[in-house]
């Protein structure tokens, strides 16, 4: 049985309309201030969320810093009772959360908000099963050297607007199976979401175990720099990630940040190009363009680039732009003005320079909510701003390229190191190109796989840290190595 059909048998609880609530040490809290949430597909206000105070975000740390006292000490098999009585809470909630994601993020039902949910459930479940064992570092008739992995104390999670249940759950799961509690602040442009897994959480888990907190941008800073937040896990831009950094340096608190990203696709001179079309289209396009390790730049070998281009256009052309809570829909909106206007800067350049566009490039000034059509540039100058920039739009480059070595430079000669893709008959070739690339990840003729043990992070400016896998566990809790001099008795 999938997943998504295991799921969704379990769908017992209407669909939520509100009103939505901070999650605080097991309560339910409202705030004297709110802010407006907006639907991407209209450009009209959807719901309300609350604006938290600074002296609440301070209840909510203070509350997960009691509950760490005794969270931290009831073992991993207990705690993986409570991950999974809350994989199975959310699971109750699936549709709810699933339509909830579309309306307030704007990504499309079926084939992109469901899987999100399912996949994040998923995590929980998969991440409550794991541990961190002690390690026997060296031991003699005399002596033992042990290796422990002991929680730090209090999470503080800054997520972001593009997958805000899946990147928020993802950080969720190894922090509190690990021993930590954790306090979320979620994007003000995404709240919604999760601020109703957490409200969830406050029935299942222990009080102060999980609190979600949403807010102005001042609340971020506070997180930063406060005393009793022992980490701060980071999803967000690069810009951002570096005041992060300042900030908790006061406290000398740890960071695992993951930030943006130029990935670059290569497809090698003997691919079999044809039939990869749609997994390039979908590894730049998903998600409206919206993920850090979408495909930005689309590398083609020049025996077949202007082939490829109309092949990728035709695939294009066969997308329907609209609400994704539409059936037909595959391309959905970006989710949010600020974003809105800023790709739109990338349509002017693109416009004002002359570079070919084989598809798209205009925006339907009649049509509220912000959408970005799919957008296809044929072959722009290395240099170019939509080569050069992210775009986290459906605004594809597609470059030419001769020489496999240039190209890799090419590839490289950027100050980010997120992702990668490599696409190729000959796959021993294919991988020699991938090594050579300066990223923390890197896929060959596939895109976009992810699993609990496979670990995730960027080089250079693309991020500090390590998520998933064992590494990322491991980066929730201090290495504590303890020396015993065994007993003679």
């Amino acid at each position: 049985m999938s997943i998504a059909t295991s799921i969704r048998t379990t769908q017992t609880v209407p669909l939520f309309d509100g009103p939505y609530y901070l999650g605080i040490g097991g309560q339910l809290v409202t705030a004297e201030a709110s802010f407006d949430v907006f639907n991407p597909a209209t450009g009209k206000p959807l719901a309300q969320a609350p604006a938290a105070s600074i002296a609440q975000l301070d209840d909510a740390i203070a509350a997960a810093r009691t509950a760490f006292e005794s969270w931290s000490t009831i073992g991993y098999d207990r705690r993986q009772q409570y991950l999974e009585a809350y994989a199975d809470a959310l699971a109750a909630h699936r549709d709810e959360l699933a339509r909830l994601l579309v309306l307030e993020q704007g990504k499309p039902l079926k084939t992109m908000a469901e899987p999100e949910v399912d996949q994040a459930i998923s995590w929980i479940r998969q991440i409550a099963a794991r541990r961190i064992p002690v390690e026997i570092v060296e031991e003699t008739d005399s002596h033992v050297v042990e290796l422990h992995h002991t929680p730090l104390g209090v999470i503080g999670a800054i997520t972001p607007w593009n997958f805000p249940v899946l990147l928020a759950l993802w950080k969720v799961a190894p922090a509190l199976i690990t021993g930590n509690t954790m306090v979320i602040k979620p994007s003000p442009f995404t709240p919604l979401t999760s601020l109703r897994f957490g409200q969830i959480a406050q029935s299942v888990l222990p009080p102060g175990v999980l609190s979600v907190v949403s807010g102005n941008d001042e609340l971020g800073p506070h997180m930063t720099a406060h005393p009793d937040i022992a980490k701060i896990s980071f999803t967000g831009s690069t810009a951002t990630g570096k005041h992060v950094i300042r900030s908790a340096a006061g406290t000398m608190k740890r960071v695992t940040l993951e930030l943006g990203g130029n990935d670059a696709a290569i497809v090698m001179p003997d691919a079999d190009w044809e039939s990869i079309v749609p997994q390039l289209f979908w590894g730049a396009v998903g998600n409206s363009g919206q993920w850090c390790v979408g495909i930005k730049r689309l590398y083609v070998h020049r025996s077949y680039h202007a082939r490829f281009v109309d092949a990728f256009v035709a695939y294009a052309r066969r997308q329907k732009l609209g609400d994704g809570l539409d059936p037909e829909v595959t391309v959905g909106p970006v989710q949010n003005r600020m974003q809105f206007e800023k790709v739109r800067t990338f349509l002017d350049d693109i416009k004002a320079r002359g570079y070919k566009v084989a598809l798209g490039g205009e925006v339907d000034p009649g049509r509220p909510g912000y959408f970005i059509p799919v957008t296809v540039v044929d072959n722009p100058p290395e240099d170019s701003m939509i080569v050069q920039e992210e775009q986290f739009a459906p605004i594809v480059p597609i470059v030419a390229y001769d020489d496999i070595d240039d190209v890799v430079e090419r590839a490289n000669a950027s100050p980010f190191g997120l992702g990668g893709s490599v696409w190729g008959r000959d796959t021993r070739a294919a991988v020699a190109v991938a090594n050579r690339l300066e990223t923390g990840m890197v896929w060959v003729n596939e895109i976009h796989t992810q699993g609990v043990d496979i670990p995730f992070g960027g080089h250079k400016q693309s991020g500090l840290g390590t998520e998933h896998g064992s590494e990322g566990r491991q980066l929730f809790t201090n290495p504590k190595t303890v020396l015993i001099h065994k007993s003679r008795s």
